[in-house]
């Protein structure tokens, strides 16, 4: 199968699959695959909190494009194949577990809330956390033992999910320090990619400033979707701070919030 050659449908005459708060999945060109669209819409609190800021969905898909790639480049299974334009990526369909999976460094968020830890202590080492995804209950977190009684996963894939967020929480905290960043946490997704009667679990979904916590080391600025969600102003350009210290913009450049374009690449 070849996922190189430039075949690009109009949004409008594409089957739409799902939509979420931030990305809506079309039906991609070649069986077994989706198209990832990713929104300019910033929500927060379970969707209680919505604004729609122009650009971000494009720098997620670029942020994201850059991420997934580097962690294929190491061996660590995605469901990525390539970014198509601004603001869509070509990925592997796969069944996605219900969970997401919190991964911390450092003591922030609701972590801290919980725990009466003050935000921005080191932790003893990082933490794996699991939270059932479920909008109506506003992802509730839950242990091993819910997660194997009510068969959202079984031991080994709970084994192959926790193998798989150590090696992405080690690759991204080196990459993030070598441009100046603190990974304090990040949220991430998997999925079971079936390849005939093979079944793996993979990392799914995106990995952006949406779905992390990032903090300039020296002056512990905030680089993510906290600045939308404590009213901090200042996403897109937080965002683009990000993009371009990874490399993928250059000094120049400023996010377009226009909508497709191909690249051919």
């Amino acid at each position: 199968m070849d996922f190189n050659k430039p075949r690009y449908t109009p949004m409008s005459r594409r089957r739409r699959i799902y939509e979420g708060k931030a990305k809506v999945l079309y039906e991609g060109p070649e069986p077994g695959t989706l198209i990832q669209h990713f929104k300019d819409d910033a929500t927060a609190f379970n969707a209680k909190k919505h604004e729609v800021i122009e650009g971000k969905g494009v720098l997620n898909n670029r942020i994201s494009e850059y991420l997934f790639q580097r962690l294929n480049d190491i061996g660590v299974p995605t469901h990525f194949i390539r970014r198509l334009n601004m603001r869509e990526q070509l990925i592997r369909e796969v069944e996605i577990i219900p969970l997401s999976v919190a991964v911390r460094n450092v003591a922030a968020g609701s972590l801290a809330k919980r725990l009466g830890i003050e935000e921005g202590t080191q932790l003893p080492r990082s933490i794996i956390e699991f939270y059932y995804k479920n909008d109506q209950l506003s992802h509730p977190m839950v242990s091993e033992e819910h997660i194997t009684a009510f068969g959202w996963a079984t031991p080994q894939e709970i084994d192959d999910i926790m193998a798989l967020a150590i090696r992405v929480n080690d690759f991204l905290c080196g990459l993030f320090l070598g441009v100046g960043i603190r990974l304090v946490d990040f949220k991430m997704e998997c999925g079971r990619l079936w390849e005939n009667d093979l079944m793996r679990v993979v990392v799914a979904d995106e990995i952006s400033p949406d779905s992390c916590r990032l903090w300039d080391i020296k002056s512990n600025d905030k680089l993510d979707k906290d600045r939308f969600r404590r009213d901090l102003g200042g996403l897109l350009e937080a965002y683009t701070d990000v993009a371009k210290r990874l490399g993928i913009m250059s000094e120049n450049e400023r996010p377009q919030g226009t909508g497709p374009v191909l690249v051919k690449g």
